[in-house]
């Protein structure tokens, strides 16, 4: 039988200790190694911003102690570095060198931490001037009405437009602005609702002056109406005669309910322009309606063609 043999508490204490002493001496030690920092940027003119996301770490050749190693791999620490003094490169392309900017990192690391060099020796900004402008916004509509109902008028947006700033370079890429879907099903009365104004990809650095706009629209139960208008020949030369059989068409309209009253035979005209006829060697006329009222949500004539005999 095989006895298991007991560590001694006094063994496992030594070991602990040994490994803590180790530990000691090897992080009071100096080492020279390599550090990465998050960074940040300051000082950039009022006037501009960036267009794209620089640099966002950088790698530092530091010397130090093992503890303070230790103490900047688990810190949360970020790097301020000047933008003040930019050297453009190209139209919207600046750099500046971070030899330069050598104080600026040693003045925010611990005094115990000395910086032997930055990996990166250039660091590149895209920086444009900031401007502002007004574009409209684009509905996104999926709105199915009720049957024999729908808007009496045009969809309101308001506001209709909004002020966006930004780069220079990202703004002249944007005529105007879509608008969140607006899902709306077997519509029967007024709506008003509020929809997400949506930037485009990759516009971080574009502000709008509202992230929110409203789409009302009027809806009414419509009903049909029909009256018998006479028509008019236009363009009929004076030596020309026609002999046709109808005098007057139909005109049969789509209008919202409490308009029904208001509409009269008066307020339609309907023309039929002989040139066009002629032109397309047609025996027959079109007949077009050429005003109508306000009110009118739709309308069509019968019949559609007016045949004609010429008299000779």
């Amino acid at each position: 039988m095989i006895k298991n043999k007991k560590i001694s508490k006094s063994f496992i204490s030594f070991l602990v200790a040994s490994i803590l002493i180790w530990l000691l001496i090897t992080l009071s030690k100096e080492y020279t190694t390599l550090l990465t920092f998050p960074v940040s940027y300051h000082s950039i003119p009022k006037d501009q911003r960036l267009e794209r996301e620089p640099t966002k770490e950088l790698d530092i050749i530091v010397r130090t102690s093992g503890f303070n190693i230790l103490k900047s791999r688990f810190g949360s620490m970020t790097l301020l570095l000047n933008a003040a003094n930019l050297t453009k490169k190209s139209l919207n392309r600046y750099y500046f060198l971070t030899k330069n900017q050598i104080n600026t990192i040693q003045q925010q690391l611990n005094s115990s931490i000395q910086l032997q060099g930055v990996v990166l020796d250039t660091i590149y900004l895209e920086i444009g001037n900031l401007i502002s402008k007004k574009v409209p916004l684009k509905p996104n509509l999926a709105i199915g009405y009720h049957i024999g109902y729908d808007v009496l008028e045009a969809i309101a947006v308001s506001p209709d437009s909004v002020m966006i700033s930004g780069p220079e370079a990202q703004l002249a890429q944007i005529e105007t602005l879509s608008l969140g879907v607006l899902e709306l099903k077997n519509v029967m009365a007024d709506f008003s609702e509020k929809v997400k104004i949506i930037l485009p990809e990759n516009s971080a650095n574009i502000k709008v002056d509202s992230e929110y706009t409203t789409i009302s629209g009027k809806v009414e139960k419509f009903t049909e109406g029909s009256f018998k208008i006479p028509f008019k020949v236009t363009n009929l030369p004076e030596n020309v005669e026609l002999t046709m059989l109808n005098k007057t068409v139909e005109v049969f309209y789509l209008v919202g309910l409490s308009n029904f009253n208001k509409i009269d035979k008066n307020f339609f005209k309907v023309v039929c322009d002989y040139t066009i006829s002629k032109e397309n060697n047609l025996s027959y006329l079109l007949p077009k309606v050429v005003a109508k009222s306000s009110f009118i949500k739709s309308f069509k004539v019968f019949p559609n063609k007016i045949d004609f005999l010429i008299q000779k």
